[in-house]
């Protein structure tokens, strides 16, 4: 029999991208609901000042403690999965919720292009390295968060480092990246054997925050003009709690969803066979 989910209380979440924006607003949420909270940020001083904020809120007995990884860099990942590792006999929940675009094509300190390395190869690699505790854990979650950005966009397998492609000032580039987010999630799911063990992601939706501020005034200045038209964090972050905490998607995985509903994402997102090249290449690329 399938154990059943009751929530977040008592459970220990592991979350991405935690120290502002849609991470910071659904950490919240979580932590008043009484979960076990680790946050990873790359800044110790984000990652404090998120801590004391979501520490506030955690009214249902929650808390919440915090540790530090370069997402983008490989051995930062292994490391960060390590000291999880040490730290807690169980996992229950993963988020991977950090990403980032940026205009320009740069590379990380592994040489992958960055986008690529922060978006795609951090979710799938931390997720590699926890999946075991995750299944040991079980019920448990996986949760990645994604975008309709990936809407028209191709995989591009045969130039994985956008060496060719990297156009539209990073938008498509980074739209990939979402693409991949989706691909990823399904086959983690086709994967997994334990249906108590499950592997969904989501669009948040054109969210008011911090995103594509790192791009230099004129990216700024436009999400500054979008803002009348974006949702807040906490609502942008609503899918992604849902997808935590509820039990009513305890049979749902591999899915993606918008606005607490299953979505039907593009037909390049449901290309098995893509899926499972991907996911070949992503091992390659972090060297398992």
């Amino acid at each position: 029999m399938v154990q059943q989910w009751t929530g977040v209380a008592g459970k220990r979440v592991v979350i991405t991208g935690a120290s502002n924006g849609i991470g910071l607003a659904a950490a919240e949420e979580l932590a008043a609901r009484g979960a076990r909270l680790t946050i990873v940020a790359r800044s110790e001083a984000r990652a404090r000042a998120a801590a004391a904020r979501i520490e506030a809120s955690a009214r249902g007995g929650g808390s919440v403690e915090w540790a530090l990884c370069e997402l983008s860099l490989q051995a930062s990942v292994r490391r960060l999965a390590q000291e999880l590792l040490e730290r807690h006999d169980r996992i229950d929940v993963l988020v991977n919720n950090a990403g980032a675009m940026y205009t320009r094509r740069q590379r990380s300190g592994d040489g992958i292009e960055l986008t690529w390395a922060l978006n795609h190869l951090a979710p799938f690699l931390l997720t590699e390295l926890l999946l075991e505790r995750l299944l040991a854990s079980a019920p448990a979650r996986i949760v990645t968060t994604s975008s309709d950005a990936h809407r028209g966009r191709e995989l591009p397998l045969d130039d994985l480092e956008a060496e060719r492609s990297y156009a539209a000032r990073g938008f498509r580039r980074y739209g990939e990246t979402k693409l991949a987010n989706i691909l990823f999630t399904s086959e983690l799911a086709r994967r997994i054997d334990d249906p108590a063990v499950t592997a969904n992601c989501f669009h948040p939706g054109l969210v008011s925050s911090g995103f594509n501020r790192n791009n230099g005034p004129l990216a700024s200045a436009a999400m500054t003009l979008a803002r009348p038209f974006s949702r807040s964090c906490a609502r942008g972050a609503r899918t992604l709690f849902w997808l935590v905490d509820s039990p009513q998607v305890s049979g749902e995985s591999g899915g993606y969803f918008a606005d607490e509903r299953r979505a039907t994402p593009s037909a390049q997102a449901q290309d098995a066979c893509a899926a499972q090249a991907l996911w070949e290449l992503s091992r390659t690329q972090v060297g398992i």
